[in-house]
This record gives structure tokens, C-alpha cells and sequence, in this order.
């Protein structure tokens, strides 16, 4: 079985950073692309970023691309996304996912998903 633990949230102002990480356990990391998704209250739960197995594949959301960069780590099993230039739209339960070496935008697309961690970026 294989588990995620995302960390690294808060409360910030906008224009301000985060990074967030998420703790995979197992040692077949490397073997799964991984994915960052959002869901902001009474909204649908949405894609922000995705990293291959290699890390030579890293799509990106439209409303994300050129301030959140996603990396992994696969010595310490761990991906991040770094969050600069942060917005009130921002706003919203991160989560972390784990899918196929070479991952997509849906969410139906990954297999084992972290519990989140809030972000609440305030004007």
C-alpha cells in the first residue's frame, strides 16, 4: 500500500511563497509519475502540476504556469511544488497524488492520494 503525506501549507499573504511537499512511502517512488491537485470550497476538485517518474515530463495548469514549479526527490521519495507569486484564487485544499509513470490531468488518471494540506492566501 502505498501512502502520501502532504505538508508545507499555511496562511500567507499574496505575493508571498510556499512550498509544499508530499511523502510517498514504498520503493517503487520512482516508478509512478506524481500529480498536485486543488479543490477550493464548493468547487470541483482541479490539476495544478505533474511530474513524470523521471521528472523529464512536468505539465502544468494554465493558471499556474510560470509561478509554481513542480520537482521530485527520488533518494527521499518525496515531491514538492513550489508556490511564488501566490493569489487569493490560490486559495484552496492541495493534494498529492500518485498515478502512472507518465501522468495526466485527470484525477481519474492516478491510483493513491495524500489527504491535503490547506493553503489560505489572504489579500
Amino acid at each position: 500500500q502505498v501512502q502520501l503525506v502532504e505538508s508545507g501549507g499555511g496562511l500567507v499573504q499574496a505575493g508571498d511563497s510556499l512550498r509544499l511537499s508530499c511523502a510517498v512511502s514504498g520503493r517503487t517512488f520512482r516508478s509512478y509519475g506524481m500529480g498536485w491537485f486543488r479543490q477550493a470550497p464548493g468547487k470541483e476538485r482541479e490539476f495544478v502540476a505533474a511530474i513524470s517518474g523521471s521528472g523529464g515530463s512536468t505539465p502544468y495548469a494554465d493558471s499556474v504556469k510560470g509561478r509554481f514549479t513542480i520537482s521530485r526527490d527520488n533518494a527521499k521519495n518525496t515531491v514538492y511544488l513550489q508556490m511564488n507569486s501566490l493569489k487569493p484564487e490560490d486559495t484552496a485544499v492541495y493534494y498529492c497524488a500518485a498515478g502512472p509513470s507518465l501522468p495526466g490531468t485527470s484525477q481519474y488518471d492516478y491510483y493513491y492520494w495524500g489527504l491535503g494540506t490547506q493553503v489560505t492566501v489572504s489579500s
